[in-house]
């Protein structure tokens, strides 16, 4: 592995449940399924500039494309990979404001990151470029005409859609003004940089909200853990009431991307501090997700190295993932990086087939009662866990009737909502929200009232939450606990169903 990408691990205490010890590792990465789409992207280009860290240019909000040497592309596509067919190379930016332009190379130089972002002073001319979205996405596509959300897997997100999503599934005015408030908090809490942080008692906070996390040197995590709400409210760089947060956050990442070459594989590591594997996952979600739901050039890059860097990192023979690329997995990494792939695989780029049936494979291993409950690294009984499990299994295919499937939900279904892990809490939300049915209006009139009535509504903490007992949100911070929270009551529109007609026709590549 490159020197850029030695980074140390965190660890949980050991907690039991139910009856079987449950070894809980750093929680602060969530990643968001939805209907995957067929198809294989023939990816445009992947552009990988100077291995120097270089500062961000002044520029207006437009995207520019330049076109380096087709020589450097060919030396930096994986030879594995040869379905992706170069038609033309990109290289954008997420344009910065001036503010925040010296704050992000000082972040950069101090991490000793090596920047996507290109040297504007020597970059060839702007080129044109056409559209990749109708060129790529399946006939499937549904998601034209629902305010220029792009994806069959995002469409909910739009403001049609959203609304209609939510009514049907079981929002209520409280939890949309729930949401609502919590954007407001998480907008208030962004850094100057873009980044946003686990520890906020520096920057704009200044420590006026109480219960901060300890891990202010996992911004990449964090920053991505907060673009996540905004994303799932429909809110871009491109759309929405936030569009200045994304922005800059999805600036702020590309800013930290880290260039790797890997037996003629390139990638792009987005792990930092102890997150490892867990913090990259997330960040993946996140710049995929983004680029799923504008197919904005400028994202395509960097978001298909960072797939490419968990292709990489997997364990070949046991299929899974743990802290460091190439250990032998365990169910909670694992949930963050299918997910990544899901995100990916639904904004049409790259997703090696190869990858996903090694996880399969992980999952077959980690799973009892024919695949009903998961334990951690090995055949257990744990809640969370089993509902990372389950959530896979329906991404990865397994149909709704199937017996293993529902006597795993019937499970979480009796366990209920917790009040101490909204881990667990936003993993077996988004099956049984899945599922449906009785199950899931029980469970969703619990764990909706729960969070609304829950929400800090004092002084500059207004808007956020704070779960006693969590074991993710001592270290994560109020930032952790309402990421999660919200993520948990925008579960109507997040994603679109798995088990309607276009999510039959849209599986992910086996």
């Amino acid at each position: 592995m490159s020197p850029h990408g030695q980074v140390a691990r965190a660890h949980f205490p050991a907690t039991e449940e139910n009856g079987s010890e449950f070894q809980t590792r750093f929680l602060l990465f969530n990643a968001m399924p939805s209907s995957f789409v067929s198809g294989i992207v023939h990816f445009l280009g992947i552009i990988i500039l100077a291995l120097i860290t270089i500062s961000p240019p002044a520029m207006d909000e437009q995207i520019q494309a330049y076109s380096p040497p087709m020589e450097l592309v060919e030396e930096l596509v994986s030879p594995d990979i040869k379905q992706i067919q170069i038609e033309s190379t990109l290289v954008s930016n997420i344009a910065t404001s001036d503010s925040t332009q010296a704050l992000a190379s000082d972040s950069a130089e101090e991490t000793e990151t090596v920047s996507v972002i290109p040297d504007f002073d020597s970059a060839p001319s702007p080129i044109e470029l056409s559209e990749t979205g109708p060129e790529t996405a399946p006939k499937t596509d549904l998601a034209k005409a629902l305010h220029g959300i792009t994806g069959p897997g995002f469409s909910g997100r739009g403001e049609l859609q959203r609304k209609a999503l939510g009514e049907r599934k079981g929002a209520s005015k409280e939890s949309e003004a729930a949401v609502g408030r919590a954007l407001k908090w998480l907008a208030a809490h962004q850094n100057a940089d873009g980044s946003w942080s686990f520890d906020h008692r520096t920057g704009p906070c200044n420590g006026r909200c109480g219960n901060a996390g300890n891990l202010s040197d996992r911004r990449t995590g964090a920053t991505a853990m907060a673009l996540l709400p905004f994303l799932g409210a429909g809110q871009t760089h491109r759309e929405g009431h936030y569009q200045e947060a994304v922005r800059r956050g999805l600036y702020f990442l590309t800013s930290q991307m880290k260039l790797e070459n890997h037996d003629g594989l390139q990638t792009g590591n987005l792990a930092q501090g102890g997150g490892t594997l867990y913090s990259h996952g997330l960040a993946a979600i996140a710049l995929c997700e983004a680029y799923g739901m504008t197919q904005d050039k400028s994202l395509m890059a960097p978001a298909q190295l960072s797939l490419n860097y968990i292709m990489f990192a997997q364990h070949r023979d046991g299929g899974g993932w743990r802290y460091e690329p190439g250990q032998p997995g365990d169910t909670s990494v694992v949930g963050w990086q299918l997910m990544a792939l899901k995100s990916g695989h639904m904004a049409y780029l790259r997703v090696d087939p190869k990858t996903v049936e090694r996880a399969v494979h992980f999952l077959d291993t980690a799973g009892t009662d024919s695949g009903s409950f998961y334990g951690y690294t090995e055949p257990g009984r744990g809640q969370a866990t089993t509902a990372v499990g389950l959530l896979c299994r329906m991404y990865l295919g397994w149909k709704k009737d199937n017996p293993a499937l529902q006597r795993g939900i019937d499970f979480l279904a009796a366990t209920g909502p917790s009040k101490t892990n909204l881990y667990y809490d936003y993993y077996a939300t988004q099956v049984l929200c899945q599922n449906e049915g009785e199950k899931w209006d029980k469970w969703n009139v619990q764990m909706r009232d729960w969070l609304v009535t829950n929400q800090d509504s004092a002084g500059h903490q207004t808007g956020s939450w704070h779960v006693p007992g969590d074991i993710g949100a001592d270290r994560g911070g109020r930032l952790y606990s309402t990421s999660l929270s919200t993520m948990i009551l925008e579960v109507y529109y997040r994603h679109m169903p798995l088990y309607g007609k276009q999510a039959a026709e849209d599986d992910f590549p086996l």
